[in-house]
């Protein structure tokens, strides 16, 4: 049962409920496009999106109006969210860190060990932050001390991180605020990190951009100890050395991307129009989709009203593999339409190549279903899914450092008798 954010606050009425405009979240979407990897891309979008809508909600609603609010290292967040979840504010002299995540099931505050022991990064207080990005809400479910986190925390080896059950959080925020309105606070103290050699910086280096090069899913905190780490990303010139954005053009070496920019009207399928590169099964004007339309029918029960085809080359560095995308529609009674989507090899290949990933975005850009190809697999294919009218989402198709994304839309479709 999916709770409005009014339920949850007659639920929960000491916690902070905050909302943001569609405008706000399609903006903060837009500003975090410059990322190579989808993880830290959703990560920093969730991350923007808090600390935008909290820092308002300091400014504007609470007694700490007049106070200065700063964002930590606020040229920096690029890097940082790369890294790490979490941003930092200032408040005074006392620094808040804003832990977001996804709206589900909230048990526990886990917060990577950066924002806990490395000396320049260390909080006062902890927020959890959960958002709900459908229906552009967000709340701050409670906070934690840095004394709670060390002493009660769970200290995590496998992740470096520290957590605290969602019942050893403090939801009311009166108590935090006052103190940072009355109090002049001090950082915690916590252990000095060693001093790393020039040598050891460079050795660190080759370390992180080797495993790098390995995966563009990849933050490298794990690869070394966290002392090492820990001394490492501390300082900010080692920080801007390990993650440097690049121009576009240059990142499109390492990473080949691309993005239908201009959403495919689904809708147009109905009355057999298709845009360029989409062709009809029925048509079978391109001999690599052959027999396609036979295998993708087979096993199913229901009779689909419009099926399409696109062969995409999967580029030179994959030796110019073609694979097919299918889509099949079934236009529903209750102004819906249900949705079929196959992944085929092509070229009169047998089977699709091994690890190639199908997945289903939304238009926020948050991963929904997705299904990845075993050896010899000759289809995959997601789980068939029901669309409204006016609903936009994504599939990607991606194997290694490829990446393809069709944008799709289902404008009202032509009802035919």
């Amino acid at each position: 049962m999916n709770l409005s954010i009014n339920d949850l606050a007659l639920i929960y009425p000491e916690q902070v409920f905050l909302e943001f405009s569609q405008s706000e979240r399609e903006k903060a979407w837009q500003e975090i496009q410059n990322y190579d990897n989808a993880t830290a891309r959703w990560r920093s979008y969730l991350n923007l999106l808090s600390t935008n809508t909290v820092v308002k909600y300091l400014q504007n609603e609470t007694e700490l109006k007049n106070r200065n609010s700063i964002i930590w290292q606020e040229n920096d967040l690029s890097i940082i969210w790369n890294l790490v979840n979490g941003t930092a504010l200032e408040l005074d002299s006392t620094r808040v860190i804003l832990i977001p995540h996804e709206e589900n099931d909230f048990s526990e505050l886990r917060v990577p060990r950066e924002w806990i022991d490395l000396p320049q990064w260390v909080g006062n207080y902890y927020l959890a932050v959960e958002i709900n990005i459908e229906h552009c809400w967000l709340r701050i479910c409670g906070y934690a001390t840095h004394q709670q986190l060390k002493e009660v925390g769970k200290h995590d080896f496998t992740d470096e991180t520290y957590s605290l059950a969602v019942e050893e959080l403090t939801e009311d925020l009166t108590t935090m605020l006052a103190g940072i309105e009355l109090f002049a606070m001090q950082k915690p103290v916590v252990e000095t990190l060693p001093i790393l050699s020039e040598a050891e910086i460079d050795d660190l280096f080759q370390v992180f951009q080797q495993s790098n090069q390995q995966s563009n899913l990849y933050s490298p905190r794990l690869e070394v100890p966290f002392t090492q780490w820990g001394a490492f990303i501390n300082e900010h010139r080692l920080r801007k050395r390990l993650y440097q954005p690049q121009p576009i053009e240059n990142t499109a070496t390492r990473i080949t991307q691309f993005v239908t920019n201009a959403a495919v009207d689904l809708g147009k399928w109905f009355d057999s129009t298709f845009e360029t590169g989409w062709q009809s099964l029925d048509a079978i004007i391109n001999p690599e989709i052959g027999d396609l339309a036979f295998a993708f029918r087979q096993g199913n029960n229901r009779e689909l009203t419009v099926e399409a085809a696109k062969i995409i080359d999967l580029g030179i560095q994959l030796n110019n593999q073609s694979v097919a995308l299918l889509i099949g529609l079934t236009q529903e009674d209750n102004n819906k339409i249900s949705v079929r989507i196959q992944l085929h090899p092509a070229a009169g290949n047998i089977y699709l190549p091994a690890n190639i990933k199908l997945a289903l975005r939304s238009r926020s850009g948050k991963t929904l279903q997705e299904i990845e190809s075993r050896t010899q697999d000759n289809l995959i294919q997601l789980k068939r899914f029901t669309c409204p009218i006016g609903k936009k989402f994504s599939i990607q198709v991606a194997l290694d450092d490829f990446s393809i994304i069709e944008n799709f839309v289902i404008l009202m479709p032509v009802n035919h008798e």
